[in-house]
């Protein structure tokens, strides 16, 4: 009878601790580190749980972390922070992270000559069209590319089965414990937001532990154009990568 009483007590112990562990939300505050002036709006992903937020105007954040998570903090024009937590950090409360400014060189801008005669039928012919863009229908969960296509990423993905050294087969099949991020990645409104503003793929091979080559070599063998590789933002790129996999998955089994 004691020895059922103490192993009900180590079984409530062990549920509490796993339950106060989970409720852990630690806070801090971004600065600059040039001047210390807060930074509003910085991006936060806890990259251990695809889970994101943002600071306030006084650059300050909470966001839910167990020891041992990392952050990933970004900002248009400053370098990217990872910073793991810690016990003290759990235990002492909020704490002051501090961001690089990069020195960013601006390119010159060339602006293509477009001779306008002012009848809208006619110039509207003469304006360049990008087919960089995804489009969704309600009630599907897949979006599609605009512009011409070829055989779609489902065929692709078919041969990438047939054929063991195609690219497809080797990421898909090496990186599927990263991959299984996409679908918790596509479910957290903050990292989507995220996503939507940036275009230079740096959260996303954080996210996936993929290099920039790779997310570009995917793409390309899902079928996606040139144009929509080098211009669409980073959550077309996520939809696009997370549904390749999908059907990768769906004709492996």
């Amino acid at each position: 009878m004691k020895s059922n009483t103490y192993v009900l007590l180590l079984c409530m112990l062990l549920c509490l601790t796993s339950y106060a562990q989970e409720k852990n939300t630690i806070s801090g505050t971004v600065v600059n580190e040039a001047n210390n002036t807060s930074l509003e709006n910085v991006h936060i992903v806890n990259l251990s749980k695809i889970i994101g937020t943002i600071t306030d105007d006084k650059g300050e954040f909470n966001i839910k972390a167990n020891v041992n998570d990392t952050l990933y903090f970004s900002y248009i024009g400053y370098k990217p922070l990872k910073v793991r937590v810690t016990n003290d950090w759990i235990k002492f409360g909020s704490v002051k992270l501090k961001l690089t400014e990069l020195g960013i060189a601006l390119e010159e801008v060339v602006v293509s000559k477009i001779q306008l005669s002012g009848y809208l039928e006619i110039d509207a012919k003469k304006i360049p069209i990008y087919n960089n863009y995804r489009y969704s229908i309600s009630g599907l969960n897949s979006g599609y590319e605009g512009g011409s296509r070829q055989p779609s990423a489902v065929t692709k993905v078919l041969q990438s089965i047939s054929n063991p050294a195609d690219f497809l087969y080797n990421m898909f099949g090496k990186k599927g414990k990263d991959l299984k991020k996409l679908r918790r990645m596509k479910k957290d409104d903050e990292i989507r937001n995220l996503l939507e503003t940036k275009f230079d793929r740096a959260t996303l091979m954080v996210l996936l532990q993929v290099d920039r080559l790779d997310i570009d070599e995917i793409l390309r063998n899902c079928n996606y154009s040139i144009d929509f590789i080098k211009y669409a933002n980073d959550l077309q790129i996520l939809d696009a990568i997370s549904e390749c996999y999908e059907e990768y998955k769906a004709l492996s089994r």
